[in-house]
């Protein structure tokens, strides 16, 4: 293959790869075309473009359960445009399921992705995914192997219902297992809502990471318009997967790859897409690993101009008081992007083949509940913020559409827990020195630390606190949290405590001050002290001695660099 068609991801304008490997008249195209037809394919069909459908399925992953129907719409759609679909599988990571988190596999997922991928005779690739993961995983693998490539999300779930009250995955899980530990709700009662809360295919229905990330694929212009909020079980979900089949053959004609789609102009509409929806703070980590796959350094300054710019207007829970099936109603992403259009560059590229302004042509607003309007939004600012001072140098986060409003603006001292074992021992303890007033702080949780930076950053409430009424205090980790998740939680803390952040530094009844305007983070300690406790600290033991978690603790970068492997990123971006 030669360089030039190496760098491009293995196709030319002038001839597929699937004719090279179909046409060659030598023993392996012999063996190709053999083995192929062996399938039921025809010689017919191996004229035809070939269309990879990477299904994620899995029964170990429930967003992705119904992915099997979904792939032959796909295919159907594929055979209509004239092309040949071969489903291959990737590895499937669902994060209820997967421990200690589905982060440790987001680059390996990305790797397999981009493998299989370049491995084999695919002209173009549909890659179905939703959970969490699996979006950004598959992105910054169609960035890495660079073939036309179109995403096509699995959508959210159907909203929970009980008693006449809507319910969404996990903003509720957390509501009421908080309200079982005070012992507001029975055993019985808690099992009531957990059989109701999640009632049809599909990821968690509020904007948390899956609905974020379905969202961010349409931003940056790699799936279809209104892809990321029809709800699972809905006929039109069916409808978007057959037209997505057909697209990817479109792409493949017309030879649009994802790198000439995903550039530093499409990810700025999709940080404007996540800051205007309240979007999960787990996307900025994902930004940043797709942007390093171009070579492109996406600092979180950027995040933060763009949310101090960006209008939070829509009205979709955590924070919120809708879910994706009314905003799927209200017209879905193409009608938040509508609004927020003179923000955008309506320049960029999309897989319609089209760019954003000629997409958003005849797009309206129909539902001010929903979607408001950008002169009168919800909040003058984006949802998530970055914060810096000593406590962290290289940024912090914070949804700070969620913060409760009394603790924007925080001064409290410090209840340290070392490790996440630690936090669990002694959390619930009657005897913890606490007050609703302090600022919890975990450390140890981050990419190397934890290991990987499980979502645990939603720092429980104090069992004695919770039944005094407190329901949200300031707390800090170097952990991530759900995009479900709410309250007044400081996450990502960069540098992390295990490799000697000023996060491991702190101790019990240091005062950390926290001013969301201020974007400050501050750690009150004088330099003296913290030169002393920096002679003395010691780095926590390794998780993992062999196997790839071993490799990911030697390779992962933290989590203001995207949290990729450093050997994953092209050549000028390494260290």
């Amino acid at each position: 293959m030669a360089d030039e068609d190496n760098k491009r991801g293995g196709n030319s304008a002038d001839q597929l790869r699937g004719e090279k490997y179909f046409n060659d008249t030598g023993l392996w195209g012999f063996i190709h075309r053999s083995f192929t037809k062996s399938m039921g394919y025809t010689d017919d069909d191996l004229k035809k473009p070939v269309i990879g459908i990477c299904n994620t399925f899995s029964e170990l992953n429930k967003c992705h359960s119904h992915f099997r129907e979904l792939t032959d719409y796909v295919k159907r759609g594929v055979w209509q445009a004239g092309g040949m679909p071969m489903e291959f599988p990737t590895i499937s990571i669902g994060e209820p399921y997967v421990k200690p988190t589905t982060m440790l596999l987001r680059n390996l997922m990305a790797m397999d992705t981009e493998e299989m991928v370049k491995a084999h005779p695919i002209d173009g690739v549909v890659l179905l995914g939703g959970c969490d993961k699996t979006v950004p995983a598959q992105l910054m693998a169609a960035v890495s192997a660079n073939i036309p490539a179109i995403v096509l999300t699995g959508g959210p779930m159907l909203n929970g219902k009980l008693n006449g009250q809507t319910l969404g995955a996990c903003t509720d899980c957390y509501q009421f297992t908080l309200e079982h530990k005070a012992g507001n709700i029975t055993d019985e009662q808690l099992t009531v809502a957990e059989n109701a809360i999640c009632r049809s295919d599909g990821h968690c229905m509020v904007m948390g990471t899956a609905s974020t990330m379905a969202a961010i694929a349409e931003g940056l212009g790699m799936a279809l318009p209104g892809c990321a909020a029809i709800p699972a079980p809905d006929s039109r979900r069916r409808h978007m997967s057959e037209q997505t089949g057909k697209q990817i053959v479109e792409l493949v004609r017309r030879n649009i790859r994802p790198r000439d789609i995903i550039t530093p102009e499409s990810l700025d509409n999709a940080i404007r897409v996540t800051m205007a929806c309240a979007g999960s703070t787990n996307a900025i980590i994902h930004l940043v690993a797709i942007a390093g796959r171009l070579g492109y350094r996406l600092p979180l300054e950027r995040f933060d101009e763009i949310s101090a710019t960006t209008p939070f207007i829509l009205n979709v829970r955590p924070s919120g008081k809708y879910q994706m099936e009314e905003f799927f109603e209200a017209g879905g992403v193409p009608s938040l992007m509508k609004e927020i259009e003179p923000l955008l560059n309506g320049h960029c590229l999309t897989v319609t083949g089209q760019t954003v302004t000629e997409n958003l042509r005849g797009v309206q607003v129909t539902d001010r509940e929903l979607i408001y309007p950008l002169e009168q939004p919800i909040a003058p600012q984006g949802g998530i913020a970055v914060l810096r001072g000593n406590l962290s140098p290289n940024g912090a986060l914070i949804k700070q559409t969620a913060v409760s409003p009394h603790l924007k603006k925080h001064r409290g001292r410090a209840v340290v827990f070392k490790s996440p074992a630690d936090l669990n021992a002694r959390i619930d303890d009657p005897d913890l020195d606490v007050d609703e007033n302090s600022v919890l702080v975990l450390k140890n949780a981050g990419p190397k630390g934890a290991p990987a930076m499980p979502e645990i950053g939603q720092i429980p409430i104090p069992k004695k606190l919770l039944v005094q009424g407190v329901r949200d205090m300031v707390r800090i980790s170097d952990a991530r949290i759900s995009g479900t998740s709410y309250g007044t939680l400081i996450v990502h803390v960069a540098p992390e405590a295990a490799i000697g952040g000023p996060l491991g530094l702190v101790e019990n009844g240091d005062e950390i001050e926290l001013d969301i305007d201020m974007r400050k983070l501050e750690l009150h300690v004088d330099e003296d002290t913290l030169r002393e406790r920096k002679a003395k600290w010691e780095a926590p033991p390794p998780a993992y001695d062999r196997g790839y978690g071993l490799l990911f603790l030697e390779r992962v970068l933290q989590a203001d660099e995207g949290c990729d492997f450093d050997f994953l990123l092209p050549p000028e971006l390494r260290k």
